[in-house]
């Protein structure tokens, strides 16, 4: 899947997450800012790229900018940033 336009979804809120994709040639690269940094960075890395490859994505820059979200409301807030990232409205 391309991905063809930035997108924003979410929030900066507390336990919520806000994630901007954008296109990006030859590479997939995810940045990730968090207040739970330190004890969580792998699961959240592993969520999206869970979804990254459920949704067959593998160019794209990804900015993760947690506030303590569940693994379920990043995997969610992934998905609708993709949908929207290729075109589609949601």
């Amino acid at each position: 899947m391309k991905i063809k336009n930035i997108a924003i979804v979410g929030s900066l809120e507390s336990n919520d997450v806000m994630i901007t994709i954008e296109p990006l040639e030859n590479k997939l690269e995810i940045i990730i800012e968090s207040i739970v940094y330190d004890q969580f960075n792998e699961e959240i890395k592993k969520a999206v790229q869970d979804v990254c490859d459920e949704l067959e994505v593998k160019q794209a820059k990804i900015k993760v900018n947690d506030r303590g979200a569940l693994e379920c409301t990043i995997k969610a807030r992934m998905e609708a940033a993709i949908i929207r990232g290729k075109g589609e409205i949601l």
